[in-house]
């Protein structure tokens, strides 16, 4: 069966506009994923990234056009300039490890939603996913218990800090990043069709 780690941050606007594609592909493929949320602030200044804060004032404006036009073509309402933006990740990440978790403990719950969800609510939705309420909310509307992030979270820092020291030591330098088997990587939302033909065996 094939495998797909997906290394990725639930501040990221890319992330969001990759919807639920993983999942769809990964579905079509009987891949499984395993979800990998990290800093992506902390991954650029160990992998010789820029933060968008900054960078020069033309990359700013083009960032800008990216989303706005990657939400087009995703159909995907987007707010190129969000309210609660930046925010802590943490508080979201530490809810997805506490809920892929659960998950290998036999809970129910939609673990993609789940991710889908953070980034819906930062990108689309003018929700601060740092909040508990927030957190807790998202929770449950994707059939996990409220407080499992505050359960886990002592588990969730370590996962937290873990994914970053595999991302880079795995080459991972943006988000979404995406690694099969094989150690084939494709970065970026815009890789994900790559990412399909290299499961059909095709690239």
């Amino acid at each position: 069966m094939p495998h797909i780690d997906y290394f990725f941050s639930t501040l990221s606007p890319f992330t969001y506009l990759a919807g639920k594609r993983l999942e769809e592909i990964a579905a079509r493929h009987g891949a499984t994923i395993t979800y990998k949320p990290l800093d992506v602030s902390a991954l650029f200044a160990r992998t010789g990234g820029t933060p968008p804060k900054d960078r020069h004032d033309s990359r700013k404006a083009y960032r800008l056009q990216e989303i706005r036009r990657g939400g087009v073509k995703a159909g995907l309402k987007v707010n190129v300039q969000p309210m609660f933006w930046p925010t802590n990740p943490a508080p979201s990440s530490y809810a997805i490890i506490a809920a892929q978790s659960a998950k290998a403990d036999g809970a129910d719950g939609d673990l993609g939603g789940l991710v889908h969800g953070f980034l819906s609510a930062c990108w689309a939705e003018e929700k601060d996913i740092a909040q508990d309420e927030v957190v807790r909310g998202l929770l449950t509307a994707h059939g996990f218990e409220e407080d499992l992030a505050n359960k886990g979270m002592l588990a969730g820092a370590e996962a937290y800090a873990n994914n970053l020291e595999e991302a880079v030591n795995r080459g991972v330098f943006g988000s979404p990043f995406y690694i099969t088997d094989g150690d084939e990587r494709f970065w970026g939302h815009d890789r994900l069709d790559d990412l399909d033909r290299r499961l059909a065996g095709k690239l």
